[in-house]
């Protein structure tokens, strides 16, 4: 397998980010680079800025454009998906909405969730929540952990689609399916993974799913997105709101809190205009190029970090088959900032999780990327 077998053009995508001139980013799973398309985005959103002072009707135009733009990802509309700041936001909106003061109190979420995640089911047990854990399994496989867990006090399931430590990839149609047989929603957390599969919320059975814009997705930090399922909408009044969040924004009522016919509910205050000027951008990249051709060009590469990794001595943390993970790969490390600063030292750009320095390729990385990063990882961890 060579960068020529690669189902796009990895040339040209790459002659599009100047950060490649200098150093190698593996670094996805925490932040992208920054391509011409973003720039050039950003840059309206600030020449608007400067030449009008203020153009409300463009600038909410591209926050629609963006959530248009994410809907097309996960094949939804853009009713179907509110704008919100952070994937904790967009978890706080959703746990707002949910009463837990009657029979369903129960949020079952799996031990692979963000802290962010967690952190937000268990700030509402003081409102009646009560929260149990899915142990996940090294492989992913099995649902056991799920079924020991599950009952008819669940009122919903927690499972981000990928784990952020070491790149599992959970089962998320399965996971849902149980959820469902309970009578439970699923909420899913697909930072970690949108941008590089195919991921289809209406074939997947999904209630919620969330994801932020920096990492595979091309964008800044800043913003993110929330699909929620339309037959819900009704059912669901977020305690986290703003005058976004109403039928008519601008009707500047503050006595009456109504509620958005759609996931618009979900929306709070003025929205982050400049990041979705971004986020829009970097968004159709992946659009373009097309998350299965990704997905098949970073299965390879992953593979190549697995097989190079074992052979160089290096201990993985990760699932070594490639269909049951995400494009990053972690490899265990006595003190991964340490590492993650001396490979930057080397121009190679990684991320580090606690005991793990995480490596995760995109769309424009190439096998001689890869390759690069394994023998500077293996020279600073003393193995060579």
């Amino acid at each position: 397998m060579t960068n020529a077998d690669a189902p796009h053009d990895i040339d040209g995508w790459r002659r599009r980010i100047p950060l490649l001139e200098r150093t190698i980013p593996l670094n996805n799973c925490s932040q992208s680079p920054q391509t011409d398309r973003t720039r050039s985005a950003a840059e309206a959103w600030l020449d608007s800025w400067n030449r009008d002072g203020m153009d409300w009707d463009a600038w909410m135009q591209e926050v629609h454009l963006a959530k248009a733009e994410f809907a097309r990802l996960i094949n939804a509309s853009a009713d179907e998906v509110a704008v919100t700041t952070s994937v904790s936001a967009a978890t706080a909106g959703v746990a707002s909405a949910i009463d837990f003061a009657r029979q369903r109190d129960r949020v079952v979420a799996s031990e692979a969730e963000f802290p962010t995640v967690g952190h937000v089911w268990l700030a509402h047990e003081k409102y009646g929540a009560t929260v149990a854990w899915a142990p996940v399994p090294e492989d992913g496989n099995g649902m056991e952990a799920w079924d020991r867990v599950l009952n008819r006090r669940t009122r919903l399931v927690s499972a981000c689609h990928g784990w952020y430590q070491n790149g599992l990839k959970q089962d998320i149609g399965a996971i849902a399916e149980r959820a469902h047989a309970v009578g439970a929603w699923i909420y899913v957390d697909a930072y970690q993974t949108l941008g590089t599969c195919t991921v289809d919320v209406k074939a997947l059975d999904l209630d919620f799913l969330a994801s932020g814009a920096l990492k595979y997705l091309m964008g800044t930090p800043g913003i993110a997105f929330l699909y929620v399922r339309p037959e819900l909408v009704e059912r669901l009044h977020p305690a986290v709101t703003g005058w976004f969040g109403r039928e008519n924004p601008f009707a500047f009522d503050a006595k009456t809190l109504d509620w958005a016919p759609a996931a618009a509910r979900f929306d709070t205050g003025t929205p982050p205009v400049g990041p979705a000027y971004v986020a829009r951008a970097g968004m159709s990249i992946i659009n373009e190029i097309g998350p299965a051709r990704i997905q098949a060009w970073t299965d390879v590469l992953s593979q190549r970090l697995l097989d190079g990794g074992r052979e160089r001595g290096l201990e993985l943390c990760s699932p070594t088959d490639v269909r049951r993970k995400t494009p990053s790969t972690a490899f265990r490390c006595a003190d991964s900032h340490d590492v993650e600063h001396r490979l930057r030292r080397e121009g190679i750009l990684a991320s580090a999780r606690g005991p793990v320095i995480r490596l995760a390729p995109h769309y424009y990385n190439t096998i001689d990327d890869i390759d690069t990063a394994l023998d500077a990882l293996t020279r600073i961890l003393g193995t060579a």
